[in-house]
């Protein structure tokens, strides 16, 4: 196998790229390997045009392959792999967002771009996949705009300078306080995600600095490459628009479109009602066109909606460039057997979230190629049903899109979870899309804030949201819009989602149509979107400043309580029957960490009688405490008296009386409660204890004189 290597140094690590015939049917093919880390990236495009498609039929594959961490995973009965995980998921949406702008959007020919993970160590592979696509197709005969790079950029808490993709090792620690993904050519971004905890904006233009100049490393190494051994591009003409189209819409649509974005009249539902009457006329007038009629109407609409944003600081609805849509906050209120919810409208998008508590047992084991034996004890996961849109279709199951927006706001709201120690809860969040008109990811962490705060999450502090889009003739001529809706979303060119408390960010994301947006105007973008940031959280603070002191009546009790190592075999018992036991009688779940701290999870009191029974088990008796026993065995030496759940301590027959008695059945009988006081605790840790050093007028009280008899001969009764 004949393979031809280039490398270049990232980060202190070396990063080759391996063109060979191994995979030679495919247009584009290459091996990208960065430390143990290895992609295999393939490019494939149609020969013939994909009949009826009126858009660009992209696909990314992003599959995981469990040889690539040298395990055997899957269930007991499937040992193969099953559906994307989640990370798989957010990786091929990274690597889809990213290449999908720097196509000749008129393409109509499938194309299909497979990452395969052929190995997976310290590095993750995700920053690899975007090389290994980009150089796939970039040295493919597919048309297209790029190379396009990829790089992390991270910081720890303390230090001063950034780290250049650091490792799984670095990231997942707890002082690791940014993580940057970010993509992009020539001095513009096209790609961006961003988790931080509480960062300031200062911070993230510095990151987004340093990953501008690595890039250009990488872009370097790119087109050196591809001016080696690229192939020449197949040339895809574009659709020439029929001239009786620009004919009918000058006469009968222009004005139309005019007035409603100039008069801000220019909603959703207008704007799709003017341009459903284009389709019909044009499918009636001239039927053997029709399949042109909607690019030609898109082209016309952002031309409009560009030029009004950018000439006159107008937009489609007639909001100011900066003015956030009327807002509606509600917490509770849905359902009373709900452990919280939160309901947030911005303008026409309507989001509610629900907040469900559980105890340990309840997180999320997670054990996929990238994450094994983890488990997540806090989850935001997002619905989209068809009919937020005002439309029919499929329910049931989780498409890309909502997975993404998921994360995302899961990411935004991470840094705010309070720690395990403090609040011992699994935390799932589920944010219900109830009317969509943009940014209903950004309203989702809105509404979660709320859910979380109204069922008493201790958060750090309320986060909320904003979209900011963009509408850009060159970089010298734009305007920035905040709070963009579904058109300005659909014609516009960027979509950038930034999140975060009064104090900093959390997470960002930025998806645009264009080749690049420079990073200028993105700082620009940041500052907007914390000033829409901080008038939505004045707004949910004035209806719920803080969470509530109690949690939801209806939410499970935690109780944590401590007991040393070598007392889990005790408290679990053989074969797991003690803490069943424990378990069945108080009705609780109870989770015991190697460490020695018990979790117990449980209802109407259970968790704390199940506390106090384990307190029992592993209390640690000394000399000179009392209690109230209950006798439970007799013998001829003494008697065995309870003292707790579980704890039995002997009282020698000498220890009952401050005399000699013959029969310990003289002065006792099971059953019978007595108080006692311990005289010590051997190696063993059985309990040595006495009732004459507790109570000396026992044996009086009872009617035995010394000598052991009573006044009538006969045993005292029970008392």
């Amino acid at each position: 196998m004949d393979t031809k290597i280039y490398s270049i140094d990232i980060g202190g690590e070396t990063l080759t790229a391996e063109f060979n015939n191994l995979a030679d049917q495919a247009d584009g093919s290459v091996i990208v390997r960065y430390g143990n880390t290895v992609v295999l990236g393939t490019a494939v495009m149609s020969e013939k045009p994909k009949e009826g498609s009126d858009f660009f039929p992209l696909t990314v594959d992003y599959e995981e392959k469990f040889y690539a961490v040298g395990q055997i995973l899957g269930s007991q009965f499937v040992r193969r792999e099953g559906r994307p995980s989640d990370e798989a998921v957010l990786s091929g949406r990274v690597v889809d967002r990213t290449i999908r702008p720097l196509f000749p959007q008129h393409i109509r020919n499938e194309v299909q771009v497979v990452i395969t993970i052929l190995g997976v160590e310290e590095y993750d592979p995700d920053i690899l996949a975007v090389l290994a696509a980009s150089l796939a197709i970039g040295t493919s005969k597919i048309p297209w705009g790029g190379p396009i790079s990829s790089v992390r950029i991270g910081k720890e808490t303390g230090t001063e300078d950034f780290s250049v993709n650091p490792s799984y090792l670095t990231r997942n620690g707890s002082h690791y306080e940014l993580d940057i993904t970010a993509c992009g050519k020539d001095g513009n971004v096209t790609m961006i995600e961003v988790g931080g905890k509480e960062v300031s904006e200062d911070l993230v233009k510095a990151g987004f600095e340093r990953a501008s100049k690595e890039i250009e490393k990488l872009q370097q190494f790119q087109n050196k490459i591809i001016s080696e051994i690229g192939k020449r591009k197949v040339e895809i003409g574009k659709p020439q628009v029929p001239p009786q189209f620009k004919e009918l819409f000058e006469s009968d649509f222009k004005k139309k479109l005019d007035v409603l974005v100039k008069t801000g009249s220019g909603t959703k539902q207008a704007l799709h009602s003017i341009e459903s009457e284009w389709i019909d006329t044009v499918t009636k007038t001239f039927p053997e066109s029709a399949p042109s009629a909607y690019d030609f109407w898109s082209e016309r609409v952002s031309e409009v909606i560009h030029r009004e944003a950018i000439e006159n600081g107008k937009r489609a609805d007639g909001r100011k460039l900066d003015q956030v849509r009327t807002l509606f906050v509600e917490p509770g209120g849905i359902s009373p057997a709900v452990h919280g919810s939160g309901t947030f409208f911005r303008g026409e998008t309507h989001v509610i979230s629900f907040l469900t508590l559980g105890g340990p047992q309840d997180s999320l084991s997670i054990n996929t190629m990238e994450e094994r034996d983890i488990k997540k004890r806090f989850m935001h996961h997002y619905n989209f049903p068809p009919f937020s849109v005002g439309e029919t279709g499929r329910m049931g199951g989780t498409n890309r899109r909502m997975t993404g927006h998921g994360a995302l706001a899961e990411k935004a709201l991470e840094a705010v979870i309070p720690p395990i120690e403090t609040f011992p809860y699994t935390i799932r969040l589920v944010s219900e899309c109830m009317a969509s008109n943009g940014s209903t990811s950004m309203a989702s962490v809105c509404a979660a804030t709320i859910a979380l705060m109204d069922g008493g999450v201790p958060i750090k502090e309320p986060v909320a949201g904003i979209s900011i889009g963009l509408m850009m003739e060159s970089p010298s001529r734009y305007a920035l819009l905040t709070d963009i809706q579904g058109p300005e979303d659909h014609y516009g060119d960027m979509d950038f989602k930034v999140a975060g408390t009064r104090e900093g960010i959390t997470a960002i994301q930025l998806d645009v149509k264009l080749s690049g947006v420079p990073i200028p105007i993105l700082i620009e973008a940041i500052k907007k979107a914390r000033e829409a940031r901080l008038f939505i959280l004045d707004e949910i603070e004035k209806v719920i400043p803080k969470p509530r002191a109690e949690l939801s009546l209806r939410a499970p009790q935690i109780v944590i309580i401590k007991i040393r190592p070598d007392q889990i075999g005790l408290v679990i018992g053989g074969g797991g029957k003690t803490v069943n036991e424990i378990r069945e009688r108080t009705k609780t779940e109870i989770d015991i960490e190697d460490d020695g701290t018990v979790f117990i999870t449980g209802k109407d009191g259970g968790a704390e009688k199940a506390a106090e029974i384990i307190r029992d088990m592993t209390k640690e008796y000394k000399p000179g405490e009392t209690y109230d026993g209950t006798v439970t065995k007799i013998t001829d030496f003494g008697a065995f008296v309870k003292i707790g759940h579980t704890a039995e301590g002997l009282v020698h027959i000498s220890e009952i009386a401050p005399f000699r008695i013959n029969r310990v059945t003289d002065v006792l009988s099971e059953g019978e409660h007595v108080p006692v006081v311990v005289k010590g605790v051997d190696e063993r840790g059985r309990i040595a204890l006495s009732i004459k050093d507790c109570d000396k007028l026992f044996a009086e009280r009872k009617g035995i004189k010394p000598g052991g008899t009573t006044p009538a001969g006969q045993v005292p009764p029970r008392e």
